[in-house]
């Protein structure tokens, strides 16, 4: 293809421009119809864990007036975050939830529903749980942080890991974002249009214009006869 300045890559998206917001246009219609009517809804809730004070489980003298935390509770803490991490989707667990609820989830699918992140820089966990139905997602939710505590109290023998925020019905789906995807498909459609015009612009091989010719030809050119509409002329008078 050519070599374009400004100018023409201008008018060349100009001439073009009714197509390239069709072809937009069709791409968002699209997006609407797809986000609106094909993407299933699903729900996320999640549930905050924190590591405190270490205290062993089967101890009954800790005396819970103490000072706060010390530097030994905060590194061991710091080292158990990732631990803590693998063992909430571990299948001891999600086994223990999935008889506590009595609910029909497969293991796997829940393994991969179920997601667990550390906050940076802190001795928080998150648990997130995805699922169709907000109720569900929150009860496991719960019920995972539940059974993770008492998995720790009965492995580690320590009682520090504590529940900040308990996990709640989401009102709204985790995984549909209208004008996003509006947004993604309509950009998509303005890509396309543009590989278009130029493919186009490409292919085509006829002249338009003096200086077509003298690019294509190396020659100045030194007239030019305008077109002369007979027809328009004889319909003006």
């Amino acid at each position: 293809m050519e070599e374009l300045d400004l100018k023409e890559i201008f008018n060349l998206f100009w001439n073009k421009k009714l197509r390239i917001i069709l072809i937009v246009a069709v791409f968002v219609v699209i997006g609407a119809i797809y986000t609106m009517g094909f993407v299933k809804p699903v729900y996320t809730s999640n549930t905050t864990l924190v590591l405190a004070k270490m205290d062993n489980s089967n101890n009954n003298t800790v005396n819970n007036t103490d000072a706060g935390m010390t530097t030994n509770d905060v590194t061991l803490n710091s080292k158990l975050v990732s631990t803590y991490s693998e063992l909430v989707k571990s299948k001891k667990v999600l086994r223990a939830v999935i008889s506590n609820l009595a609910i029909k989830l497969d293991e796997d699918d829940l393994r991969k529903n179920v997601s667990v992140s550390s906050v940076k820089d802190t001795e928080l966990i998150e648990i997130k749980v995805t699922n169709r139905d907000p109720a569900v997602a929150a009860k496991v939710a719960n019920e995972i942080a539940n059974v993770f505590i008492d998995n720790v109290k009965e492995i580690y023998n320590l009682n520090n890991v504590h529940v900040v925020d308990k996990a709640e019905p989401a009102d709204s789906p985790s995984n549909i974002h209208h004008i996003r995807n509006i947004i993604i498909f309509g950009f998509i459609g303005l890509v396309v249009a543009i590989v278009y015009v130029l493919v186009l612009n490409m292919l085509d091989t006829t002249v338009k214009s003096a200086e077509d010719v003298e690019k294509l030809l190396d020659l100045p050119v030194l007239a030019s006869v305008p077109i002369y509409d007979f027809e328009a002329k004889k319909e003006e008078r």
